[in-house]
Parts: structure tokens; C-alpha cells; sequence
């Protein structure tokens, strides 16, 4: 362990941002309007698509990569992801991670918001200028491709036979049945690329309905810059690593060494390094 990075001024800090690329431009964005000095670190979509472990030991890497001695945090721009964050460890650098359960929180500014457009609307299929211009998994071991989801009925019907063919096609497809909606998250980024046009079409073609949503920066921004307050986010200090709360703070930490489920001696902390 090296020294602590000594201080950039009273009121700024040096943080390393290790961020899921779908919050590209967004992320830029903040970054560049940010009081503290941020890192970007941008890491493939696509590990939302191979196995659990996998994505963890990635994200992992990328947090170990940020040198005490040079570092105040290291800020997530990920949620909890299916898991993807469970396990994260705090090694010497404080790690704070925004309560979320996925990067739609993100755009719509709060949990709160989220939840509400759940509640009024849960069979939507959001869109953002990341989703349009990086949903490509560009990774290897994705569990579609190990288990042949991402192949034409053609191409199961010529090695299943029709009957099986069909069932498979169903039961891989069949998830399109829950939605309704397709949602464009405005965040005044890229409007020149018609992006929101392409959403339009997609829902068109899906047969579902379309609607712009006004997006909101200010959860992406204060996860540059603070306050890290305790019910937005959570702030995992060295020595303990990120674990499922399974309430609404949705994310909690726990000792290292311990399991990274449950709730039993969970530290619910959101206060970081003093600015």
C-alpha cells in the first residue's frame, strides 16, 4: 500500500470513474464539467451478457488498476447489474457505487424516478444514445452464444427439426410478450444523430408505444463529485466488499472474507473521503 494522493486543493479530489460504456457520452459529459479531477475507465457492455463470476473479475481488474498513491476513489457507474457488483472488494481505495439496480437509474436521475416509472409503466424498453450506439456485446462467453439463443429459426429448424424449432424460437422470443413501450431518455446529448428516431422505429416495428422521457444528469454528476450521502449511495470502505442488501438501499457492504449475500453484519455506510 503507497501513500494517500495528497490533496489537490480543499475542495477537489482525484477519482478513478470505471463505468459500463452505455453511460459513454453521458459520462464524458459530467466528466468534463466535474470539480474533482475524474479518470475514465470504460469497460464493454457486454459483460452483462457473459456469466456472473466473469463480469465480477472484470470489473475487478479494472478497480485494482487504481493506485492509492495516486487515487482519493474509485467511483462505479454501475448498479447492482444482476449481481455484476456482488463481491467487489474495497482494496486500498474507498469504492462508491450509486444504489442502483441497473444503469436506467442513471439516466432518469433517481431511483425514485425509476421506481415510479416501473410502477405507471413496467412493460418498458428504454433507449439511450449508449443503447443505440454500443448495445454490441463485444466480449467472448456470452451464455447466448454458448447456448445457441442468438440463431435464426432457420438455423433451428435445420438443426432441431420444425417442431423443436418452434418451441425453442417461443421460449427465446417469448420475453417481448412482457413489453409495450419504448421509452427515449432525453438527456440533451447527440440529438443531431437521431438516435430518438431510431427508437421510434424500433417501437414501431415492435407494435408497441413510443414516448420521449426527460433524463437527468444530477445522479451521474454527484457520483463525480459528491456529497456521496448515505440513501444514494454506497460508499464501500477498504477491506470489505459489495454485497446485496435485499431492501431498498438495495446495495450494502460487508467485510471481506465474508459472503457477499445476505444482510448479517452489513455496514451501510455513504460518507467517503472529505473534501
Amino acid at each position: 500500500m503507497t501513500d494517500r494522493p495528497a490533496d489537490q486543493s480543499r475542495d477537489q479530489l482525484r477519482v478513478r470513474a470505471v463505468a459500463c460504456e452505455i453511460v459513454y457520452r453521458e459520462l464524458c459529459f459530467v466528466a468534463a464539467l466535474a470539480r474533482n479531477i475524474v479518470d475514465l475507465h470504460f469497460l464493454p457492455k457486454g459483460l452483462h451478457d457473459i456469466e456472473t463470476p466473469d463480469m465480477v473479475a472484470a470489473i475487478q481488474q479494472a478497480i485494482d488498476a487504481a493506485d492509492s498513491g495516486v487515487y482519493h476513489a474509485v467511483v462505479l457507474a454501475y448498479g447492482l447489474c444482476n449481481n455484476g457488483s456482488v463481491g467487489l472488494r474495497a482494496r486500498d481505495v474507498p469504492l462508491v457505487i450509486p444504489r442502483a439496480h441497473d444503469c436506467i437509474t442513471f439516466f432518469l436521475g433517481s431511483r425514485q424516478r425509476y421506481q415510479e416509472q416501473f410502477e405507471r409503466h413496467p412493460g418498458t424498453y428504454y433507449r439511450t444514445t449508449g443503447w443505440s450506439e454500443r448495445n454490441f456485446a463485444a466480449v467472448e462467453g456470452r451464455v447466448s452464444d454458448r447456448l445457441g439463443l442468438n440463431r435464426t429459426y432457420e438455423e433451428l429448424v435445420r438443426q432441431y427439426g420444425e417442431d423443436n424449432a418452434k418451441y425453442i424460437y417461443e421460449m427465446t422470443t417469448g420475453w417481448e410478450r412482457n413489453y409495450d413501450r419504448v421509452a427515449y431518455v432525453e438527456l440533451g446529448l447527440g440529438g443531431h444523430l437521431g438516435h430518438d428516431r431510431t427508437a421510434e422505429e424500433e417501437a414501431r416495428r415492435r407494435g408497441w408505444r413510443f414516448v420521449k422521457l426527460p433524463g437527468d444528469l444530477g445522479l451521474l454528476a454527484r457520483l463525480l463529485d459528491g456529497p456521496w450521502e448515505a440513501d444514494e449511495f454506497l460508499v464501500v470502505p477498504p477491506g470489505y466488499r459489495v454485497a446485496a442488501s435485499n431492501d431498498a438501499g438495495i446495495l450494502a457492504a460487508k467485510p471481506d472474507g465474508s459472503e457477499a449475500t445476505g444482510t448479517t453484519d452489513e455496514k451501510r455506510t455513504g460518507e467517503g473521503p472529505r473534501t
